[in-house]
């Protein structure tokens, strides 16, 4: 697999730290200083493995170690692009060197969102010197697994679904309001007039899978899907098939996030340690030098 980098990351890159291989040497330096890390028990966390086929993936980070199972049946392609990323099998050209490279994509990377009590966030592209791999991945979501499809938008007393976490009517318009206007192709005021029966009679028998269609989500039936949990590592995206290297550990059940984000894997061990990383929170717009750093990502069987 191929990528090429974004134009921030080439601008990044244009730098002459990264000309003259700061980066890299950064990189090395921080590897080798890394502190002696007190591992997760490697052995508990085989035994709490659902599936021992699975592949067992050793995270180090800056504040300890976490064991996370990998649902390589649940979503086979974005599994295997993690494993790959992690072990330095996907190629990136870098224009400026006008090379190709195959780096172990997060090792020296860090969780650059935290929001405590919620996610821990890392594998951000903009935070890389090589920028995001190509192309993007599709999602792997059953909604009928989770339920989605039986989920109103509406409650029976008019209210909305706390689902899908909508916090004023403004947000409600643009979440549900005009994808359904799109489906029925209702462009102009007119056109919202003369529909307005339509419009409430879709509104009452919409589901929160139909919803997520209209967004341009689309479901798999053949695969099985779990919920987003606490210890769920799933992929961040910026939409409907833009799954990338960025992804997220739950410090929390978050079922709004349920059928918009493909689910690869759960911690089986060092939890503990992912709500250490989760405890101060960390602003992604901006670096910030005391958020954890990932070592590095390891399959270990």
């Amino acid at each position: 697999m191929r990528a090429r980098d974004s134009s921030v990351n080439t601008l990044r890159r244009s730098s002459p730290a990264y000309r003259t291989g700061g980066f890299w040497l950064a990189l090395a330096l921080l590897l080798t200083l890394a502190p002696r890390l007190s591992y997760a028990d490697l052995t508990t966390a085989r035994q709490a493995m659902e599936d021992q086929a699975n592949p067992l993936m050793l995270m180090t980070t800056s504040q300890g170690a976490i064991y996370v199972e990998l649902l390589a049946n649940e979503a086979p392609d974005n599994v295997a692009r993690f494993i790959e990323l992690a072990e330095g099998q996907v190629e990136f050209f870098d224009e400026v060197a006008n090379a190709t490279f195959t780096p172990r994509y997060y090792d020296g990377m860090r969780f650059h969102r935290v929001l405590p009590d919620f996610v821990i966030q890392g594998g951000s592209p903009s935070y890389h010197p090589l920028g995001a791999p190509e192309p993007m991945l599709a999602d792997e979501i059953n909604a009928i697994a989770l339920g989605l499809d039986r989920l109103p938008v509406l409650n029976e007393d008019g209210s909305i679904n706390p689902m899908l976490n909508v916090g004023n009517q403004e947000e409600f318009a643009q979440r549900v309001l005009e994808p359904l206007y799109r489906e029925l192709g209702v462009e102009t005021v007119s056109e919202l007039d003369s529909a307005e029966d339509d419009i409430v009679t879709n509104l009452r028998g919409l589901t929160v899978m139909r919803l997520y269609e209209y967004e341009g989500y689309a479901y798999r039936s053949d695969l099985q899907t779990r919920g987003t949990s606490r210890g769920t590592v799933a992929l961040a995206n910026d939409g409907p098939n833009r799954n990338g290297p960025e992804f997220f550990i739950a410090l929390r059940n978050a079922d709004w996030l349920n059928g918009r984000h493909t689910v690869i894997g759960r911690v089986v061990e060092g939890m503990d340690i992912a709500d250490r990383i989760g405890g101060m929170a960390i602003d992604p717009t901006a670096f910030n030098p005391q958020s954890s750093v990932i070592y590095s990502i390891r399959r270990l069987n």
